[in-house]
């Protein structure tokens, strides 16, 4: 082999060598973005499970109230009662097929 050919082989390695150390760190750095977004998903999973839980205890609050008033808003309150009703009346209709 001529030195220009042992020269051109040495290049080739050296960036061959430096392409796979490059490969290696966008390996790391991929396994690193993937658990760092696992652990985003899990977080939002828990927030989104706060809120709906939140959210349900604030309209059991608020059908508490319309249901306690005392008369001076009994339309809106039975709207309440009637949306509440049909939906029991969904939820039974799910259980009985």
């Amino acid at each position: 082999m001529t030195d220009e050919g042992k020269q051109l082989l040495s290049t080739f390695e050296t960036r061959l060598r430096h392409l796979i150390y490059l490969h290696e760190q966008q390996r790391h750095e991929n396994a690193e973005l993937k658990r760092q977004l696992e652990e985003k998903e899990e977080a939002h999973r828990r927030l989104q499970a706060d809120y709906d839980e939140l959210d349900k205890r604030y309209n059991d609050l608020k059908t508490a109230t319309a249901i306690s008033l005392d008369g001076s808003d009994v339309k809106e309150t039975k709207q309440r009662l009637t949306r509440l009703v049909r939906e029991v009346d969904k939820c039974i209709a799910l259980l009985n097929e």
